[in-house]
């Protein structure tokens, strides 16, 4: 039996919590002003219509998500429908225990509605603040994801790995929410073991598709794919799919890249480097009207296949947060629904619209856990 809700693809924003200067102003926010703007975005967010909100783990300056749970956890207080995520929480780093707890903890306060992308992170600095080796991040992602799994999947724990000291009879409390722990994404930009990773144990698998051209993550996706089907979990076509992409609208084409540039021109992250130009033909940014945005994400479907789950990045390089709220309007009223539609229209048979929802899983735990017809009569034959 197939548990997969019959709903909409996914749409959502996801950010990385960067305080960045405005380069128009030459302000930048203070923390608690970013902070409770990430908060105001995300019920924006539900607001117009956008299914998921997530936010990326950082531990130094110039970002301020540090404490997941507690972000996410107070947002999900603030809506009613909205799916909270990371948008990284690092796997690397965290350890296994604590995040069984925290994000068990966190399905319970949402009522599920939550679900995690685990990852490496893009800083190496920050293996050595939590006492790690950073080259040893495959081998840490690996183990402890397994011992994560463990925790979450088993009531009592033996353990014993290479990076942290043994468990022994131990139990991770609270236990997930209806014996079903939130859905994990892998995400990664670069390795191939990643995507091995989501591969193996059926897990959905998130390419931020922002700084790289399309060929680089076809690469990543297809290698997810066949090892999916590889594992036995389906079908390639079948296997969940995550994908970023960064826009900036207004709905003069020209408006918008004059009103842009100056914060492209001096992003940290890709400031001083290729023009605004190069960067939109190389890379999925789009900087234009909102049909152009449209044009461009629906592309996304040709070159990936059918996936489940579309988010942007809008906050980032000092844009103003009336910018951003702006965007979400128009991203919410414009662009959403007619993606929603068009992707729908010309999803292939048999391939799932949106991730497995809470429901759904447990939906599917049950079916799974339940007799086959006639067994129970046929044991007390």
């Amino acid at each position: 039996m197939d548990f997969q809700e019959e709903q909409d693809m996914q749409f959502g924003i996801f950010s990385v919590g960067d305080i960045t200067p405005d380069p128009t102003t030459g302000r930048a926010p203070s923390e608690h002003e970013r902070i409770k703007a990430l908060v105001t975005i995300a019920e924006h967010a539900e607001q117009v219509g956008l299914d998921v909100f997530a936010v990326g783990e950082h531990h130094n300056p110039p970002f301020v998500p540090s404490a997941m749970t507690t972000l996410l956890g107070w947002i999900a207080a603030r809506t009613s429908r909205l799916t909270v995520s990371t948008s990284i929480a690092h796997i690397t780093t965290n350890d296994p225990v604590r995040m069984a707890e925290d994000y068990a903890m966190l399905q319970h306060l949402s009522d599920g509605r939550v679900d995690l992308v685990l990852g490496r992170g893009n800083d190496g600095r920050l293996y050595p603040w939590f006492g790690q080796d950073p080259r040893r991040g495959v081998e840490l992602t690996v183990e402890n994801y397994q011992l994560l799994r463990r925790l979450w999947d088993e009531e009592v724990v033996d353990w014993q790995g290479e990076f942290r000291t043994p468990l022994q009879g131990f139990t991770s409390t609270p236990r997930p929410l209806d014996g079903v722990p939130p859905f994990v994404w892998h995400g990664s930009i670069r390795t191939p073991q990643v995507a091995e990773i989501a591969a193996y144990f059926g897990d959905g698998y998130f390419a931020n598709n922002i700084f790289w051209p399309k060929e680089h993550y076809i690469r990543l996706i297809t290698l997810y794919r066949e090892r999916y089907a590889h594992y036995g979990h389906g079908a390639p076509e079948q296997a969940i799919v995550g994908l970023g992409g960064q826009v900036f609208m207004r709905r003069n084409s020209q408006d918008a890249v004059r009103e842009f540039r100056p914060y492209f021109d001096n992003a940290p992250v890709y400031g001083h480097g290729p023009s605004l130009e190069e960067f939109t033909r190389q890379t999925p940014l789009t900087v234009g009207s909102p049909e152009q945005v449209i044009e461009k994400t629906l592309t996304f479907q040709e070159f990936f296949g059918d996936y489940q789950r579309q988010m942007f990045l809008m906050d980032h390089a000092g844009l103003p947060l009336k910018t951003v709220l702006e965007q979400l309007d128009l991203l919410g009223e414009e662009v959403v629904p007619v993606l929603r539609e068009e992707f729908e229209a010309r999803r292939a048979a048999g391939v799932p619209s949106d991730p497995p929802s809470h429901a759904a899983r447990v939906a599917a735990r049950a079916q799974a856990a339940a007799p086959v017809d006639g067994a129970a009569d046929g044991a007390l034959a």
